[in-house]
């Protein structure tokens, strides 16, 4: 009972009705994954539609040059695996747990019922994927114009914003984030990622450990991203 009453509260499902909600609810599945594990592939069929509810889940797709680049991370609350939304009947990414993680699991043949027969449904998938549009979007313009340390600070940023937590020496990313991966969410080398995190850290703008990244000053960080200071490099 107690998590399907968190559940029911989570933003997609907040604008439904009791009954409605129910019926959601009642055609899920609920899975767990350990840290590690796959929940799907690049190129699997697009079986099931997800929303996670605790952990975090990490997004990658392999290019058509063979290179593995970060797309997004997960976050508690988020639709993910929505292929049918698409137009695909694969998934176009492959998910993998960054942390213990819990999922909610629909057969992706109930998409198209959900979305014509629950308009606040339809509408919280509408801006999920608008979203992530925008996102996208803005992650191509900082590859196409911006330098690598400004893209670096955009991605740290990023993840403080969607998946920090607030402590008193700054904004705690509390799960693992290694250098690599920023450096796959940046388009840069492991090398550069590097170079950059001990210029920050020296300077106090951030602090690394156990690939939990505080950042310390997100003012000085904002002011890199957006080209109002200069970078430490």
């Amino acid at each position: 009972m107690v998590e399907k009453d968190t559940v029911r509260h989570l933003p997609i499902f907040d604008h439904l009705p009791m009954s409605d909600f129910d019926d959601v609810y009642g055609a899920a599945t609920r899975r767990s994954f350990r840290t590690g594990t796959t929940v799907f592939e690049q190129g699997d069929d697009a079986t099931h539609f997800f929303v996670l509810l605790d952990g975090r889940l990490r997004v990658t797709q392999v290019t058509a040059e063979g290179q593995q680049v970060i797309v997004r991370i997960v976050n508690p609350g988020d639709l993910f695996g929505i292929a049918k939304a698409l137009q695909r009947t694969d998934y176009p990414g492959t998910v993998t747990a960054v942390s213990d993680s819990v999922v909610l699991a629909w057969p992706m043949a109930r998409w198209s019922g959900f979305m014509g027969r629950y308009p606040s449904l339809a509408m919280s998938a509408m801006e999920t994927m608008g979203g992530r549009l925008q996102e996208a979007q803005a992650r191509m313009r900082e590859l196409a114009t911006e330098e690598v340390e400004r893209r670096v600070a955009h991605a740290v940023l990023r993840l403080g914003e969607t998946s920090g937590r607030t402590e008193a020496g700054g904004i705690r990313i509390d799960f693992p984030v290694s250098k690599q991966d920023i450096a796959e969410m940046t388009g840069t080398t492991l090398h550069t990622v590097s170079r950059i995190l001990t210029a920050w850290e020296h300077a106090g703008l951030v602090v690394g450990g156990r690939q939990k990244l505080l950042l310390k000053d997100v003012h000085r960080l904002g002011l890199i991203g957006d080209g109002e200071s200069p970078g430490l490099l």
